[in-house]
Protein backbone atom coordinates (compact mmCIF):
# COMPACT_ATOMS: atom_id res chain seq x y z
CA UNK A 1 0.00 0.00 0.00
CA UNK A 2 1.22 3.48 -0.88
CA UNK A 3 0.86 6.58 1.25
CA UNK A 4 0.01 10.11 0.20
CA UNK A 5 -0.36 13.54 1.76
CA UNK A 6 -3.24 15.98 1.27
CA UNK A 7 -3.69 19.64 2.12
CA UNK A 8 -6.04 22.55 1.62
CA UNK A 9 -3.50 24.75 -0.22
CA UNK A 10 -4.47 28.05 1.38
CA UNK A 11 -2.89 31.45 0.95
CA UNK A 12 -1.57 31.14 4.52
CA UNK A 13 -0.37 27.52 4.31
CA UNK A 14 3.14 26.24 3.71
CA UNK A 15 4.30 26.97 0.17
CA UNK A 16 3.48 24.23 -2.30
CA UNK A 17 7.05 23.92 -3.59
CA UNK A 18 8.48 23.38 -0.11
CA UNK A 19 5.71 20.99 0.89
CA UNK A 20 6.01 18.96 -2.31
CA UNK A 21 9.77 18.58 -1.88
CA UNK A 22 9.34 17.55 1.75
CA UNK A 23 6.66 15.00 0.88
CA UNK A 24 8.75 13.49 -1.91
CA UNK A 25 11.90 13.38 0.23
CA UNK A 26 10.09 11.44 2.97
CA UNK A 27 8.97 8.69 0.63
CA UNK A 28 5.29 9.52 0.19
CA UNK A 29 4.15 8.76 -3.33
CA UNK A 30 1.65 11.56 -3.89
CA UNK A 31 0.46 15.03 -2.88
CA UNK A 32 -3.22 15.90 -3.10
CA UNK A 33 -4.99 19.26 -2.90
CA UNK A 34 -8.59 20.13 -2.11
CA UNK A 35 -10.72 22.49 -4.19
CA UNK A 36 -13.43 25.05 -3.56
CA UNK A 37 -13.68 27.92 -6.00
CA UNK A 38 -15.45 30.01 -3.35
CA UNK A 39 -17.91 29.68 -0.46
CA UNK A 40 -21.21 31.58 -0.61
CA UNK A 41 -21.64 33.88 2.38
CA UNK A 42 -25.23 32.67 2.88
CA UNK A 43 -23.94 29.35 4.31
CA UNK A 44 -27.32 27.69 3.81
CA UNK A 45 -25.81 24.25 3.13
CA UNK A 46 -24.56 22.73 6.41
CA UNK A 47 -20.97 21.56 6.68
CA UNK A 48 -21.05 17.74 6.25
CA UNK A 49 -18.70 17.18 9.20
CA UNK A 50 -20.84 19.34 11.48
CA UNK A 51 -20.12 22.59 13.26
CA UNK A 52 -18.69 25.72 11.65
CA UNK A 53 -17.10 25.52 8.23
CA UNK A 54 -13.30 25.96 8.60
CA UNK A 55 -11.96 29.04 6.87
CA UNK A 56 -9.59 27.06 4.63
CA UNK A 57 -12.63 26.23 2.49
CA UNK A 58 -12.72 29.76 1.11
CA UNK A 59 -8.94 30.37 1.13
CA UNK A 60 -7.81 27.57 -1.21
CA UNK A 61 -5.58 28.24 -4.19
CA UNK A 62 -6.64 27.02 -7.59
CA UNK A 63 -5.69 23.32 -7.50
CA UNK A 64 -4.05 23.29 -10.92
CA UNK A 65 -1.89 26.30 -10.10
CA UNK A 66 -0.91 24.73 -6.77
CA UNK A 67 -0.06 21.38 -8.38
CA UNK A 68 1.89 23.03 -11.20
CA UNK A 69 4.13 24.63 -8.56
CA UNK A 70 4.49 21.22 -6.90
CA UNK A 71 5.32 19.61 -10.25
CA UNK A 72 8.12 22.05 -10.90
CA UNK A 73 9.69 21.38 -7.50
CA UNK A 74 9.70 17.56 -7.73
CA UNK A 75 10.62 14.74 -10.10
CA UNK A 76 8.65 11.61 -9.18
CA UNK A 77 5.87 12.77 -6.84
CA UNK A 78 2.37 12.10 -8.15
CA UNK A 79 0.02 15.09 -8.08
CA UNK A 80 -3.63 14.62 -7.16
CA UNK A 81 -6.82 16.66 -7.07
CA UNK A 82 -8.76 15.69 -3.99
CA UNK A 83 -11.25 16.40 -5.39
CA UNK A 84 -11.76 18.57 -8.45
CA UNK A 85 -15.34 19.79 -8.42
CA UNK A 86 -16.01 19.08 -12.08
CA UNK A 87 -19.56 20.43 -11.84
CA UNK A 88 -18.05 23.89 -11.27
CA UNK A 89 -15.93 23.88 -14.44
CA UNK A 90 -16.63 24.23 -18.16
CA UNK A 91 -15.46 20.86 -19.58
CA UNK A 92 -13.44 22.03 -22.60
CA UNK A 93 -11.43 24.42 -20.45
CA UNK A 94 -11.01 21.78 -17.73
CA UNK A 95 -9.85 19.21 -20.28
CA UNK A 96 -7.16 21.68 -21.37
CA UNK A 97 -6.03 22.31 -17.77
CA UNK A 98 -5.86 18.61 -16.89
CA UNK A 99 -3.94 17.71 -20.05
CA UNK A 100 -1.60 20.67 -19.61
CA UNK A 101 -0.72 19.71 -16.03
CA UNK A 102 -0.17 16.09 -17.04
CA UNK A 103 2.07 17.35 -19.84
CA UNK A 104 4.25 19.71 -17.77
CA UNK A 105 4.58 17.15 -14.95
CA UNK A 106 5.66 14.36 -17.27
CA UNK A 107 2.54 12.28 -16.69
CA UNK A 108 2.19 12.49 -12.91
CA UNK A 109 -1.41 13.69 -12.48
CA UNK A 110 -4.02 11.71 -10.53
CA UNK A 111 -7.41 13.22 -11.38
CA UNK A 112 -9.67 12.93 -8.35
CA UNK A 113 -13.22 14.13 -9.05
CA UNK A 114 -16.42 14.55 -7.07
CA UNK A 115 -19.93 15.92 -7.24
CA UNK A 116 -19.64 18.34 -4.33
CA UNK A 117 -21.89 19.01 -1.34
CA UNK A 118 -22.41 22.80 -1.28
CA UNK A 119 -25.63 23.60 -3.13
CA UNK A 120 -25.11 27.36 -3.34
CA UNK A 121 -21.49 27.01 -4.47
CA UNK A 122 -22.33 24.87 -7.48
CA UNK A 123 -25.47 26.92 -8.21
CA UNK A 124 -23.23 29.96 -8.68
CA UNK A 125 -21.55 27.98 -11.46
CA UNK A 126 -24.88 27.08 -13.06
CA UNK A 127 -25.26 23.52 -11.74
CA UNK A 128 -28.45 22.57 -9.91
CA UNK A 129 -27.79 20.22 -6.99
CA UNK A 130 -30.15 17.45 -8.11
CA UNK A 131 -28.49 17.41 -11.56
CA UNK A 132 -24.88 17.34 -10.38
CA UNK A 133 -24.17 13.65 -10.99
CA UNK A 134 -25.51 13.75 -14.54
CA UNK A 135 -23.46 16.89 -15.17
CA UNK A 136 -20.34 15.25 -13.70
CA UNK A 137 -20.71 12.10 -15.78
CA UNK A 138 -21.21 13.93 -19.06
CA UNK A 139 -18.33 16.31 -18.42
CA UNK A 140 -16.01 13.41 -17.58
CA UNK A 141 -17.13 11.52 -20.69
CA UNK A 142 -16.67 14.62 -22.82
CA UNK A 143 -13.17 15.22 -21.45
CA UNK A 144 -12.20 11.61 -22.15
CA UNK A 145 -13.26 12.16 -25.76
CA UNK A 146 -11.16 15.33 -25.98
CA UNK A 147 -8.12 13.59 -24.47
CA UNK A 148 -8.27 10.52 -26.69
CA UNK A 149 -9.53 11.71 -30.09
CA UNK A 150 -7.91 14.06 -32.60
CA UNK A 151 -11.31 15.43 -33.59
CA UNK A 152 -13.51 15.22 -30.51
CA UNK A 153 -17.23 15.78 -30.27
CA UNK A 154 -19.85 15.11 -27.60
CA UNK A 155 -23.61 15.43 -27.62
CA UNK A 156 -25.42 14.98 -24.31
CA UNK A 157 -28.06 16.61 -22.17
CA UNK A 158 -25.62 18.81 -20.23
CA UNK A 159 -22.61 18.94 -22.57
CA UNK A 160 -22.83 19.50 -26.30
CA UNK A 161 -20.13 20.41 -28.81
CA UNK A 162 -19.30 19.64 -32.42
CA UNK A 163 -15.89 18.32 -33.55
CA UNK A 164 -12.97 20.26 -32.13
CA UNK A 165 -9.17 20.18 -31.95
CA UNK A 166 -7.47 20.45 -28.58
CA UNK A 167 -3.87 19.77 -27.66
CA UNK A 168 -1.80 18.88 -25.71
CA UNK A 169 -3.11 15.40 -25.14
CA UNK A 170 -2.25 13.90 -21.72
CA UNK A 171 1.06 12.09 -21.38
CA UNK A 172 -0.69 9.21 -19.59
CA UNK A 173 -2.66 7.00 -21.94
CA UNK A 174 -5.49 6.99 -22.49
CA UNK A 175 -5.68 9.80 -19.88
CA UNK A 176 -4.76 10.47 -16.23
CA UNK A 177 -6.49 7.97 -13.92
CA UNK A 178 -9.85 9.25 -12.71
CA UNK A 179 -10.56 8.64 -9.03
CA UNK A 180 -14.19 9.18 -8.04
CA UNK A 181 -14.80 10.36 -4.49
CA UNK A 182 -17.91 9.78 -2.41
CA UNK A 183 -19.74 6.94 -0.71
CA UNK A 184 -23.38 7.37 -1.65
CA UNK A 185 -25.89 4.69 -2.65
CA UNK A 186 -25.00 4.95 -6.36
CA UNK A 187 -21.30 5.76 -6.09
CA UNK A 188 -20.07 2.28 -6.98
CA UNK A 189 -22.15 2.18 -10.17
CA UNK A 190 -20.67 5.54 -11.14
CA UNK A 191 -17.14 4.33 -10.48
CA UNK A 192 -17.68 1.30 -12.70
CA UNK A 193 -19.28 3.38 -15.45
CA UNK A 194 -16.74 6.19 -15.89
CA UNK A 195 -13.93 6.15 -13.32
CA UNK A 196 -10.67 4.23 -12.91
CA UNK A 197 -10.68 4.01 -9.12
CA UNK A 198 -12.76 4.69 -6.02
CA UNK A 199 -11.67 7.21 -3.37
CA UNK A 200 -14.04 7.23 -0.34
CA UNK A 201 -13.34 9.54 2.57
CA UNK A 202 -16.05 8.94 5.16
CA UNK A 203 -18.67 6.49 6.35
CA UNK A 204 -18.75 2.71 6.23
CA UNK A 205 -17.14 1.73 2.97
CA UNK A 206 -14.68 -1.14 3.53
CA UNK A 207 -17.49 -3.67 3.35
CA UNK A 208 -18.53 -2.22 -0.02
CA UNK A 209 -15.30 -3.17 -1.80
CA UNK A 210 -16.60 -6.66 -2.58
CA UNK A 211 -19.72 -5.11 -4.13
CA UNK A 212 -17.56 -2.78 -6.23
CA UNK A 213 -15.53 -5.66 -7.61
CA UNK A 214 -18.68 -7.67 -8.31
CA UNK A 215 -20.15 -4.77 -10.29
CA UNK A 216 -16.86 -4.36 -12.14
CA UNK A 217 -16.81 -8.03 -13.08
CA UNK A 218 -20.41 -7.89 -14.28
CA UNK A 219 -19.47 -4.91 -16.46
CA UNK A 220 -16.55 -6.80 -17.98
CA UNK A 221 -13.93 -4.79 -16.14
CA UNK A 222 -10.97 -6.02 -14.13
CA UNK A 223 -10.53 -5.25 -10.42
CA UNK A 224 -10.92 -1.55 -9.64
CA UNK A 225 -8.37 0.00 -7.24
CA UNK A 226 -9.53 1.66 -4.03
CA UNK A 227 -7.80 4.28 -1.92
CA UNK A 228 -8.90 6.12 1.21
CA UNK A 229 -8.70 9.90 1.41
CA UNK A 230 -8.36 11.73 4.72
CA UNK A 231 -7.42 8.68 6.79
CA UNK A 232 -6.76 8.68 10.54
CA UNK A 233 -3.50 7.66 12.16
CA UNK A 234 -5.05 4.56 13.68
CA UNK A 235 -2.82 1.44 13.41
CA UNK A 236 -5.77 -0.94 13.53
CA UNK A 237 -7.50 0.96 10.76
CA UNK A 238 -4.38 0.91 8.59
CA UNK A 239 -4.08 -2.83 9.17
CA UNK A 240 -7.65 -3.22 7.89
CA UNK A 241 -6.75 -1.18 4.81
CA UNK A 242 -3.77 -3.43 4.16
CA UNK A 243 -5.89 -6.55 4.55
CA UNK A 244 -8.48 -5.14 2.16
CA UNK A 245 -5.83 -4.55 -0.51
CA UNK A 246 -6.15 -0.78 -0.74
CA UNK A 247 -3.82 0.86 -3.23
CA UNK A 248 -3.22 4.04 -1.26
CA UNK A 249 -3.91 5.76 2.06
CA UNK A 250 -3.90 9.56 2.09
CA UNK A 251 -3.45 11.70 5.23
CA UNK A 252 -4.05 15.42 5.70
CA UNK A 253 -1.52 17.93 6.96
CA UNK A 254 -2.90 21.22 8.33
CA UNK A 255 -3.19 24.36 6.18
CA UNK A 256 -2.15 26.62 9.05
CA UNK A 257 1.36 27.67 8.11
CA UNK A 258 4.73 26.07 7.49
CA UNK A 259 5.59 24.82 10.98
CA UNK A 260 2.27 23.05 11.56
CA UNK A 261 2.44 21.26 8.22
CA UNK A 262 6.05 20.10 8.60
CA UNK A 263 5.46 18.98 12.17
CA UNK A 264 2.50 16.85 11.11
CA UNK A 265 4.42 15.54 8.13
CA UNK A 266 7.17 14.29 10.44
CA UNK A 267 4.58 12.57 12.62
CA UNK A 268 3.06 10.88 9.58
CA UNK A 269 6.49 9.83 8.30
CA UNK A 270 7.11 7.97 11.53
CA UNK A 271 3.60 6.54 11.60
CA UNK A 272 3.79 4.91 8.15
CA UNK A 273 7.29 3.43 8.56
CA UNK A 274 6.04 0.03 9.83
CA UNK A 275 3.74 -0.25 6.78
CA UNK A 276 6.11 0.99 4.08
CA UNK A 277 8.12 -1.33 1.86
Amino acid sequence: MRFGIAIFPTDYAIGMAELAQAVEARGFDSLWVAEHTHIPVSRQTPYPSGGDLPQEYWHTLDPFVALTVAAGATTTLKLGTGVCLVVEHEPIDLAKRVASLDHVSGGRLLFGVGGGWNREEMANHGTEFSQRWGVLRERVEAMKTIWTEDEAEYHGRHVNFDPLWLWPKPVQKPHPPIWLGGNGPNTLKRVVRYADGWMPNRGRWLDRIAELQRLADEAGRGPIPVQVYGARTDPQEVERFLAAGLQRCVFYVPPDGRDAALRRLEELTEFVKPYSG
